[in-house]
């Protein structure tokens, strides 16, 4: 089945005030990828918010509850580094419902992609780092409890380490966890994923690249996942502001189009989240979320 499923909901975007994280980007890649007739409102779906069910999958019973109450310690709100609100958390839930959306119709048609999602650094029983629920979690678990999946694969290329992810399935063999990143930025504490690729500071486009193809497809042939997470970060752009990293705009399309090839190659559903991105230039970040969806089309 051809063509291209783009889940997205305006209310991804939530005011947080002056903060890092621009959560504006999700509307903007949408309104710029309808612009240039990449996708069109037909390819959009809105996702419902993940269930109480759902959500307890991946996170504890005491967590859910501060999220629903809004009751968090000032040095809580410090480890999550962002002003919580309901609109928050219901930012959260819905976003975890796109994740679960994503990676059925990714099931159905090979690849889809969520505008949002990718929110790695979320524990089963507390959020850190912008991160307040982790919808990558929810949506394997999810899956994998209706039997619609039994093995799972995470492929994150944010710039940042998956910890949250890494915690979560550590004792899991049925989901495998694959980060490259940046090994000396946050997290200062990185739980060890099925397998970590630390770059030193400023790698750039050749060995990011060569490093990449070292590992991923052997050990996807390996674990033989029903689907995969592809954490598409933008962040380890050259000019993020919160990377540190020398990866080009043409190198992340060039590694955009080799997870996803080497997905379709070896016969796996894609499901791509958008994860982290922080451009001194915002329009660079978008641009490069554009360009992930863009090599998604390619290869549906």
């Amino acid at each position: 089945m051809g063509g291209l499923k783009v889940v997205f909901d305006p209310s991804y975007e939530v005011d947080i005030g002056p903060h890092v994280f621009p959560t504006r980007k999700y509307r903007l890649v949408r309104d710029r990828l309808l612009a240039e007739g990449v996708i069109t409102e037909s390819d959009l779906v809105s996702p419902e918010p993940a269930s109480d069910e759902e959500l307890a999958l991946a996170h504890t019973p005491e967590y859910l509850q501060k999220v629903e109450a809004c009751r968090f310690t000032i040095a809580e709100l410090m480890l999550l580094e962002i002003p919580f609100s309901p609109e928050v958390g219901a930012a959260a839930r819905l976003c975890a419902g796109g994740s679960i959306a994503t990676a059925r119709l990714a099931l159905e048609r090979g690849v889809a992609a969520h505008l949002g999602g990718g929110f790695h650094h979320a524990f089963a029983d507390h959020g850190e780092g912008f991160c307040v629920i982790n919808d990558v979690a929810v949506a394997i678990r999810t899956l994998q409890h209706a039997s619609e999946i039994r093995r799972a694969a995470v492929i994150d290329c944010d710039v940042h380490h998956g910890n949250g992810t890494a915690a979560i399935f550590a004792a899991e063999e049925a989901t495998f966890t694959f980060s490259i990143h940046q090994e000396h930025n946050y997290p200062l504490v990185k739980p060890p994923s099925d397998l970590d690729v630390g770059l030193a500071d400023g790698t750039g486009d050749e060995e990011y690249l060569a490093r990449l193809a070292e590992h991923l497809p052997d050990e996807l042939r390996r674990h033989a996942p029903d689907l995969a997470f592809y954490l598409a970060g933008a962040d380890p752009y050259r000019e993020d502001q919160l990377g540190g990293l020398g990866v080009t705009l043409e190198g992340l399309a060039e590694r955009d189009a080799f997870v996803l090839g080497t997905l379709r190659e070896l016969g796996v559903p894609a499901a791509i989240v958008l994860a982290g991105g922080y451009a001194w230039r915002p329009e660079d970040t978008v641009a490069i979320h554009c360009a992930t969806v863009r090599a998604a089309l390619a290869v549906a």
